[in-house]
């Protein structure tokens, strides 16, 4: 009978060791990305692109920045997927940080954004922001630096902290199809954010549309083209920029 338990319970630990070596390495390997990204990685007549060890940076040629977005990336999503929006954004006249996390998980890099704000000192006003995983990440940055950042926006993402008190502006955009969609406009979500912020709803958008790269799991197809959702993606983030370089 004890050699029957021990081989049952070797049996199961052999199953947990292998389920958490399977985990480590789905996590380890980063989300293919779209061509689209590697082509907005190269500067533009407007848009200079620059890759450091720590964060993509998009600055305006146009005319010196003073305002700023500092952007987490979603779980297992390279950085380089946010290039195509950063870059509509920064054309703008608003420079642009996308952050490259260790192992593309932003909870192992959330404190990275000082870092950036650190490079900077020109920049006058800071937005901070990210997509799912980096979103959550960038509010906890937010609440545990209070002060530190003048907006944030959330693409399909929710805040983990208390940031109701905070004097911030806050952006919630998010895919219709996507099934956190609840989560994110949930009365519990709300409260936790200011209460001037604003929530937008992408008909027919998804999750994975939010970056350049593929292989999300558990995501609707969505009903409009990743082109026009980006679109809609890029004009709600340069609003909520514009009104912080405003305020």
């Amino acid at each position: 009978m004890r050699k029957l338990v021990r081989r049952i319970l070797l049996g199961c630990a052999a199953a947990v060791g292998l389920a958490v070596a399977a985990a480590v390495v789905w996590l380890a390997v980063p989300a293919p990305l779209l061509p689209q990204a590697a082509a907005a990685l190269q500067s533009s007549a407007g848009v200079s692109v620059k890759q450091t060890a720590q964060w993509i940076e998009f600055l305006p040629l146009q005319a010196p920045a003073d305002t700023a977005l500092i952007f987490y990336p979603g779980g297992r999503v390279p950085a380089a997927a946010y290039a195509p929006a950063a870059a509509a954004i920064a054309a703008q006249n608003f420079a642009v940080f996308v952050v490259s996390m260790p192992l593309n998980l932003a909870v192992f890099g959330k404190e990275r954004a000082a870092a950036v704000q650190a490079a900077h000192p020109q920049i006058v006003h800071w937005v901070i922001g990210g997509h799912s995983l980096g979103g959550s990440m960038a509010a906890q940055f937010a609440a545990e630096h209070a002060g530190a950042v003048a907006g944030m926006v959330l693409w399909a993402s929710y805040s983990p902290a208390d940031l109701a008190e905070q004097d911030l502006q806050v952006l919630s955009i998010y895919g219709e199809l996507e099934t956190g969609a609840p989560t994110f406009t949930s009365a519990a979500a709300r409260a936790l954010l200011p209460p001037g912020a604003r929530f937008i709803a992408l008909a027919g958008g998804n999750h994975e549309q939010f970056g350049y790269y593929t292989g999300q799991l558990a995501d609707p197809p969505a009903s409009i083209a990743r082109a026009d959702q980006q679109a809609q993606i890029v004009a709600a983030t340069v609003a909520l920029m514009r009104s912080v370089a405003n305020n």
